[in-house]
């Protein structure tokens, strides 16, 4: 049974922030099937961590609600190296956008966490509970403090001023217009950048990080687009709520499936000297589904179509 409608596209305009990363043109790609005027904002027109440039764009624009899915995003090493700019930048981008939402009147604010904000040892699956009862993963936890901190501000709004704010935790991205960068990018963009190079360059072998055996969640961006604008429209309360399949698959078999995408023949080598990060990482999404969303694309069908659109898109790809 579809819940009641809480926020209603019809002739609004809704502010997408990082419209041109993954999440936001996947976002973008979803909000063609709306009745509403999408806003964006190019770096160059607008930064995000300026708060008075902020501002003024807020006033002078009037969004009826915003999605902000602008952040600075990386892998494991870009995470363990450079944990300045993954706190800095991201409490500015946060602080800036969410303030000039409740200074200006925004109806609807949706904010976009992580997965990574749960302790390294919660529970398995990991519920929206588990938040702040555990360490953090050390080699994200910049990243992961600073989206916390994202949740709180959001809730601090509800709870001082009534404002409607909510906040939505995804687990682990994948598909078109993802960072490809070889340092920066997360593991399925990662794998799928160096599939296609040992494909083209007819490699011997492939070395991956780890052991291969933890377990991870991925979602396709566009089932969290759609995931996204559902909360938009139904979701209303303090709590962060997860976005994700509930299915586990294991690096190896992640490597296995897009070895047999790709089509190459080479030898797969784990380089255990590197770290796996959490050996178990899958969220209960007992709440998103309880309010009557679900995730649509399995996980080989989304990874084809994320490693085809790679292949034949190479002009557009982030590196």
């Amino acid at each position: 049974m579809t819940p009641k409608i809480d926020f209603d596209f019809s002739g609004k305009k809704i502010f997408v922030c990082g419209h041109k990363g993954m999440v936001g043109q996947a976002v973008l790609r979803r909000f063609q099937q709306e009745d509403c005027e999408v806003l964006t904002a190019d770096r160059n027109e607008l930064d995000l961590r300026d708060d008075r440039a902020v501002g003024e764009w807020f006033e002078k624009t009037r969004p009826n609600a915003v999605i902000l899915a602008a952040a600075k995003v990386g892998g494991i090493l870009a995470n363990d190296t450079m944990p300045v700019p993954f706190l800095l930048d991201n409490l500015r981008i946060q602080n800036a956008v969410i303030n000039a939402a409740y200074e200006q009147g925004v109806e609807k604010f949706l904010f976009l966490g992580s997965s990574c904000i749960y302790p390294v040892q919660a529970a398995q699956p990991m519920s929206e509970d588990s938040l702040l009862t555990g360490p953090l993963e050390p080699t994200n936890q910049w990243y992961a403090v600073a989206k916390i901190a994202g949740i709180k501000l959001c809730q601090a709004f509800r709870k001082q001023y009534g404002a409607n704010f909510i906040a939505a935790m995804p687990t682990n991205l994948y598909g078109p217009h993802d960072n490809y960068h070889p340092n920066e990018s997360h593991v399925v963009a990662a794998l799928i950048s160096r599939f296609y190079a040992a494909m083209r360059d007819d490699h011997d072998n492939l070395v991956i990080w780890g052991s291969g055996t933890p377990l991870r969640e991925f979602l396709c961006v566009d089932d969290l687009a759609d995931g996204l604008i559902y909360l938009l429209k139904y979701y209303n309360d303090e709590a962060p709520i997860n976005i994700g399949t509930g299915e586990e698959t294991s690096i190896r078999e992640l490597a296995e499936l897009l070895k047999d995408i790709s089509g190459w023949k080479g030898a797969l080598k784990f380089d255990t000297s590197k770290p796996d990060g959490a050996p178990r990482k899958v969220m209960n999404n007992d709440r998103i589904h309880d309010l009557g969303w679900q995730h649509c694309t399995q996980l080989k069908t989304g990874l084809q179509h994320a490693y085809q659109w790679f292949s034949e898109n190479q002009n557009l790809v982030r590196r």
